[in-house]
């Protein structure tokens, strides 16, 4: 079997994933379709509008075979340990022999030429950065011009997409392993757009604009029956982070990815300003919002840089939370022969070592914390994959 692995969030699932998915089938000649999919929580450092297995559920039905969970510990980290981490898993899998990704430049000898370039940083890039730096530039404009600089394309680290693309080539690189990249060229909106537009709007647009009735053509009827307004759970998940903040001190959040340089006294600085407030003053030259977003995020959930670099190099695990019934066997069976054990039932955590076991704790809790804001009490607690 040969398998093409799509790292996602789905949040939620709309018509430009369900676009990738079938360019992916089309272009790739893999047998099957292999999601790895952010659980409650996303990489911007926000809580996921539908359950994971409702997201994952719907991927299933509108084309993927599987969908595996990515560890939370790598889904709310910066661009390059999200990837490193989802590489990890995916390339555990013997059949795994393609990436597909979606990205603004679909380019692949350009983002090729990037990874290479961003693996082994010369001397001319280091002094540009540097020098970039000191003259006031943020870090992203500054990190931008050493890569120009260095040979890379003009402008392709300026959307998130590409960024992510190219530390998906990185990570596969490191690996060594024989993965095909297969950029594919997203259609619509960007990924910041935040207007809903006729059938291509962005997870973003959607996730703002639910009550638009232009939402029923942007998403599969599946997904359009079961989205509805997560506006209050949205705002009672700052809330939260908020509360965690001013109960956290700055030592310890000074062990969260990417909050260091004073940047954890700041926050403490702002803790009792309202949530908005924090980000907004907070954001800068040298720190983006979705970053001090992520940190915030990190710190409620208890994601700690120390534990996710031994997760990075201890053996993990994989999950899956939604398979297709009819190629279930062929699928589970494809997944088993991966590095790690599988894990598709309770007691199947006494066979994963104690790091896996702590990383798979923090999956769990960060479902229920998932769970408590939506304020999905009476319902079903099953961590089980479901079959589609």
């Amino acid at each position: 079997m040969k398998i093409c692995a799509i790292i996602c969030e789905f949040n939620p699932f709309h018509n430009g994933h369900k676009y990738l998915i079938e360019q992916a089938k089309a272009l790739s000649d893999c047998d099957k379709i292999l999601c790895i999919m952010s659980g409650s929580f996303t990489q911007r450092g926000e809580i996921c509008v539908m359950g994971k297995f409702d997201r994952a559920r719907h991927a299933v039905l509108c084309g993927a075979d599987a969908v595996i969970e990515l560890p939370v510990a790598f889904a709310v980290a910066p661009a390059e340990i999200f990837a490193k981490g989802a590489l990890k898993i995916l390339s555990s899998v013997p059949e795994v022999c393609a990436l597909a990704f979606g990205c603004e430049c679909g380019n692949k000898t350009d983002i090729l030429k990037a990874a290479k370039i961003l693996l082994n940083e010369s001397e001319i890039f280091k002094n540009t950065l540097e020098k970039a730096l000191e003259s006031g530039e943020s870090y992203i404009k500054s990190y931008e011009k050493a890569f120009e600089t260095a040979g890379g394309k003009q402008g392709l680290l300026s959307s998130p997409n590409n960024v992510l693309a190219v530390e998906y080539t990185k990570a596969i690189l490191r690996s060594g392993k024989n993965i095909e990249i297969l950029p594919i060229n997203r259609v619509g909106a960007g990924y910041n757009d935040s207007e809903i537009i006729t059938n291509f709007s962005s997870a973003s647009a959607i996730r703002k604009n639910t009550a638009s009735p232009l939402i029923k053509d942007n998403v599969p009827d599946c997904v359009f029956k079961d989205l509805t307004d997560f506006t209050e759970e949205s705002k009672r998940f700052c809330e939260y982070m908020r509360l965690i903040l001013t109960r956290t001190q700055a030592e310890t959040l000074k062990n969260v990815y990417g909050c260091g340089e004073g940047l954890e006294n700041k926050l403490k600085s702002l803790e009792n300003l309202p949530f908005e407030e924090i980000i907004d003053s907070a954001t800068g030259r040298r720190y983006s919002s979705a970053r001090i977003k992520r940190i915030l995020c990190a710190n409620f959930l208890g994601l700690y840089q120390s534990d996710c670099e031994r997760f990075l190099k201890s053996p993990l695990y994989i999950k899956p939370l939604a398979v297709k019934q009819q190629c279930a066997d062929e699928l589970l069976s494809a997944l088993a022969k991966s590095e790690y054990p599988l894990i598709t039932k309770g007691r199947d955590k006494l066979i994963i070592d104690n790091y896996a076991r702590k990383c798979l704790s923090l999956d769990e809790f960060s479902y229920a914390q998932w769970r408590l804001i939506a304020q999905k009490h009476g319902l079903n607690n099953s961590e089980s994959m479901i079959l589609v």
